[in-house]
Parts: C-alpha cells; sequence; structure tokens
C-alpha cells in the first residue's frame, strides 16, 4: 500500500459531489441534483478556473517568476488565485466592490493578498469602477499580470476539462438539465459546451438577477442599459457582456429577484443542511421557477458556486434580513 496524500493544497481542486436536494424540490416531477462546490480548498467553484488561468499564464509567459497577479473579484476568484498564488510564490492585489460583504474581503487579506476597494454605484467605465481600477494597477504595477477572468478564455476552459466531465461521468450521462448562476461566463459556458457535445438534447439555463443585462440580450440582441441598475444579489449579473458567455450554448435564462436569492440561501440551510453562498439560494429559486420545464425521468443538476461563511453579516444575519425587508 503507499501513502495517499495531495503534494499540495491545489491538488484537492475538483472532483466534487454530486448531492440529491430532497426538501425544497419535492413538487418537482424530477430528480434534482446539486453540484456541491464548497468542497474545493477556497470553498467555490472559482478555484477551478482561477489555477487555469494561472497556469496558461505561466506557460505562454504573460506571468512571470515573483510577480503580482491582478484582478478584480467578488471575492471566490481571488480566493482561488490566492491559493495558487501562495504555493506557487507569487504576489496578489484585488480589486473589490464595497457591495461584496466584509468576509470576503477579510478572507483575502487572510491568504495574503492586498485588496482595494471600489464603489459599486459607479460605471463601469468610471475611473473609480473596479473594472477600471483594477486594469490601471495591471498597467502601472511592475511585472504584474491582469487575470481579466471576465474575458479571459482559460475561465471556461477550466469548466470544460473539469466539471463538465465530472458532472457527466457522475450522473453516468444521464443529465438532461444543467442550470447555473451566470456572472463572468466561464462556468455555463464550459460546462455547457462539454455537455452539449456529449448529447446536443442538454438543456442548459443560465440564473440571471433583476438589474443585470443577461436575459434580455439572450432574447433579442439588445444590450439594454434600462436594464441596468444596482441589485443585492452577489456573484451572478452584469452591467457589461463578458466574453467568456457563449450566448449560443444557454437555452434561456430565468431572473430570480434579490428577496428571493436570499430567503432561498436560508432555506437551503434550514430545509436541506445545505450552507452555501448567495447565488445558491438563487439557483435553487430559479430551478423552481423553470418547473414546467421538467418531466419525470428528467435529472436537473444545479451548480452551487459558494459558501455560507461568506454570508454570515448579510443573508444569514436576520437583523440585516429584516432591515433589507426580506424577513417579516
Amino acid at each position: 500500500m503507499s501513502m495517499e496524500y495531495a503534494k499540495n493544497i491545489l491538488e484537492t481542486i475538483g472532483n466534487t459531489p454530486l448531492v440529491k436536494i430532497n426538501k425544497l424540490t419535492r413538487d418537482l416531477p424530477c430528480l434534482v441534483l446539486s453540484k456541491y462546490e464548497t468542497f474545493n480548498p477556497g470553498n467555490s467553484v472559482k478555484d477551478r478556473m482561477a489555477l487555469k488561468m494561472i497556469e496558461d499564464a505561466e506557460a505562454d509567459g504573460r506571468l512571470k517568476p515573483g510577480g503580482t497577479i491582478i484582478e478584480g473579484t467578488s471575492g471566490n476568484t481571488g480566493m482561488g488565485l490566492a491559493l495558487a498564488a501562495i504555493v506557487k510564490g507569487y504576489k496578489c492585489i484585488f480589486v473589490i466592490s464595497d457591495k461584496q460583504s466584509k468576509e470576503k474581503m477579510d478572507i483575502l487579506r487572510a491568504v495574503g493578498a492586498e485588496v482595494v476597494v471600489c464603489p459599486t454605484d459607479v460605471e463601469p467605465d468610471d475611473p473609480r469602477s473596479y473594472y477600471s481600477v483594477s486594469k490601471r494597477l495591471g498597467e502601472e504595477t511592475p511585472n504584474s499580470w491582469y487575470v481579466n477572468q471576465y474575458d479571459n478564455p482559460s475561465n471556461a476552459k477550466a469548466h470544460y476539462e473539469s466539471t463538465g466531465p465530472e458532472i457527466w461521468k457522475q450522473t453516468d450521462g444521464k443529465i438532461t438539465h444543467f442550470v447555473v448562476g451566470v456572472g463572468t461566463g466561464g462556468t455555463i459556458s464550459g460546462v455547457g459546451k462539454y455537455l452539449k457535445e456529449q448529447n446536443p438534447d442538454v438543456k442548459v439555463w443560465g440564473i440571471d438577477t433583476y438589474g443585470s443585462v443577461f436575459k434580455k440580450y439572450h432574447e433579442t440582441g439588445i444590450f439594454d442599459e434600462n436594464e441596468i441598475y444596482p441589485y443585492v444579489t452577489e456573484g451572478i449579473g452584469e452591467d457589461i457582456l463578458p466574453e467568456n458567455v457563449d450566448f449560443s450554448i444557454i437555452d434561456g435564462f430565468t431572473k430570480v429577484t434579490d428577496k428571493d436569492a436570499a430567503v432561498y440561501t436560508q432555506l437551503l440551510a434550514k430545509e436541506e443542511g445545505m450552507f452555501l453562498g448567495n447565488s445558491a439560494g438563487a439557483a435553487i429559486k430559479g430551478v423552481l421557477q423553470l418547473k414546467e420545464h421538467f418531466k419525470p425521468d428528467d435529472v436537473v443538476v444545479v451548480l452551487f458556486h459558494d459558501h455560507g461563511s461568506r454570508y454570515v453579516g448579510k443573508m444569514f444575519n436576520n437583523e440585516w434580513m429584516k432591515k433589507m425587508g426580506y424577513l417579516d
């Protein structure tokens, strides 16, 4: 017998379990399984693409030894990048918008990153926005690499190479629907592409939020700035069109309200014992909204992005929930 251990923390990324959802989906005719990504070492799906983006940048010389990794992140990509940076010997500067939870900022600092906080309520091309600030820091910082997860093709590729094949194998090829929140678009596009190559009949549904442009753009081809307004839900929806969102792979979007996303985040914990992040609440509510699309033999896989520990001050804080008008 040989000893079994991972050579470093990065070798524990991937091969996350599929877990059946029981109570919240009891009114659906089908089997609903969650791809439970919090089992990754950084507690989120983003560990996969963070490592892939770094490895690809090392391979083609964009990221050089002793370099500084710079990225705008809502927290989870930063965590994945930071873990890889620690093992591989890079510095990190992360730019985060002020709507993200304090826990996310504290966690990034805990793993040695420098954190720069920017205002949420500014246009994407405003010099104060987190897109603009991260780009500028990338230009100003010597020996640095600006990741740009939104347009970096390694993001979707990571899910095409790992998450998609895992789901196909774990469902024995029986998956009929894949449902996931859409932010950068890497997960839905990479997984969706892989699944449709195995079986073109697999339906791929994106979860969007009110205040985001995705659903209308997918249905009409119109980028409508009137759709854009600030929203509370974290990690999904955008006020830009990232290159990683491959709209041709997506069969449709359903939008979930901030309130429903928050309430269902609590319900996942209380009814299923699944202590998850805000986007998981949005995702399971989205599955329920898609009820009429499912038949008795269907196998629906919904991906849960991140962990409840990032939201203890918000969705898991009843004072906050009452202040927002989400709890009576």
